[in-house]
């Protein structure tokens, strides 16, 4: 057991958790400016100064996980195995610590927005979970190949069924314009796009495992 690569895991997921502490607590304050009464759907989405600086702080999170991921590694697709992790625990624990500052969110089923780039992403709590528990389980099997010498490469395949995944889970999120832009309450969520979505990421990361190792390329 490679006790150099556990430690810098370890680390990883310390750094995701304590970025995560820092974005709950920024949303418990928007939260207590803007839904004082509590945070529900339908929402009131108010178009102003705030809204846009919320955006590019969004944005500038993305940064911060990019460029950080990019200084753990020496290739690009390594660096992309330790921002899927980071970005997976991230996230996760933002929900964890939302539900220990304000106690929200009522059940992993609670409708939330996810995210704002480039228009609001609408779905459950337990969809962003999933999707994050993928992440971190395809990043450390990425970095841990990696760390063991082998030169990761997607091709053709694992492009198309990534792309496509993709496609379904961002439609599932982005397709309901009712609660994103006209005060509804949200449409059920369709776990069936969401489902498909996951099954092609995991498909697609056996594939490449599996061509990975078949190779056996060392990294250089």
């Amino acid at each position: 057991m490679d006790w150099k690569f556990i430690k810098k895991i370890l680390l990883v997921f310390l750094f995701g958790i304590a970025f995560a502490y820092i974005e709950a607590a920024v949303v418990a304050y928007l939260r207590t400016i803007y839904y004082p009464s509590g945070f529900h759907f339908p929402l009131v989405m108010r178009y102003d100064r705030n809204l846009t600086i919320e955006f590019f702080r969004e944005f500038a999170t993305l940064l911060i996980l990019f460029s950080s991921s990019a200084l753990l590694s020496r290739k690009f697709w390594e660096g992309f195995g330790y921002f899927v992790i980071i970005f997976g625990v991230w996230d996760i624990f933002y929900y964890v610590w939302l539900k220990v500052i304000i106690g929200w969110p009522a059940s992993v089923f609670d409708p939330d927005i996810l995210f704002l780039i480039p228009m609001p992403w609408i779905g459950p709590v337990l969809s962003a979970v999933l999707i994050s528990i993928t992440m971190i389980i395809i990043g450390i099997d990425i970095t841990r190949l990696f760390d063991k010498g082998y030169n990761v490469k997607p091709g053709l395949i694992h492009w198309a069924m990534v792309l496509t995944g993709s496609a379904l889970i961002l439609y599932s999120f982005m397709s309901d314009w009712g609660a994103a832009f006209f005060q509804k309450y949200p449409k059920p969520y369709n776990w069936f796009l969401l489902s498909g979505g996951i099954i092609l990421f995991i498909l697609a990361h056996v594939n490449l495992h599996k061509r990975t190792i078949k190779n056996r390329k060392p990294a250089s």
